[in-house]
């Protein structure tokens, strides 16, 4: 919520505010960020107002087991994809899997880490890397077509057990790129 980031990020106040997924879907590039299980129900509601549009899918299907993140590959192989086929008309990249969410959520968190991006529509891919590359502490790197969204997704079940069994809020450098 747009009120949790502002109380954890002191001076954002007036700079963060909440909206609706009406208002979210009139921008110019959209992320969805949404839990994996209501995403493709959430963007199709949206599919008018998001055609044409970069959508960028972040979204992972994982489910907790124990003290591990275990991947859960949907019909269509990875979350991107779903929210591919919901929204024919838009221009959909998949990013951001592997960011920490605490970190995310700070703004003053440091965060230093490369961002996967993948996308079968070679401008989305383009927009996203541009788009990523204006937040600081963030890289974006072109991982070619959709397909790569399945281990994309999945490699962040890996990433965020680390993260729990190290008490750590770690994320990816591709080092020598």
């Amino acid at each position: 919520m747009a009120s949790d980031i502002v109380a954890a990020n002191d001076g954002l106040a007036g700079s963060i505010g909440g909206g609706s997924n009406e208002d979210a879907a009139s921008a110019e590039l959209v992320v969805v960020a949404t839990p994996w299980d209501g995403a493709v129900a959430t963007v199709k509601a949206l599919e008018p107002q998001l055609r044409g549009k970069v959508v960028v899918s972040m979204v992972n299907a994982l489910t907790k087991e124990g003290r591990e993140m275990l991947p859960l590959y949907p019909p269509r192989g990875s979350m991107a994809a779903q929210i591919t086929a919901a929204l024919p008309e838009s221009r959909v990249a998949a990013a951001f899997h592997h960011l920490p969410a605490k970190d995310m959520e700070n703004l003053a968190s440091g965060l230093d880490a490369d961002v996967l991006v993948c996308g079968d529509d070679d401008e989305a891919r383009s927009v996203t890397i541009e788009f990523t590359n204006t937040l600081e502490g963030l890289r974006g790197l072109d991982a070619g077509s959709l397909a790569q969204a399945s281990p994309i997704e999945a490699f962040t079940a890996v990433c965020i057990t680390l993260n729990i069994r190290h008490k750590a809020h770690s994320s990816l450098k591709m080092v020598g790129l």
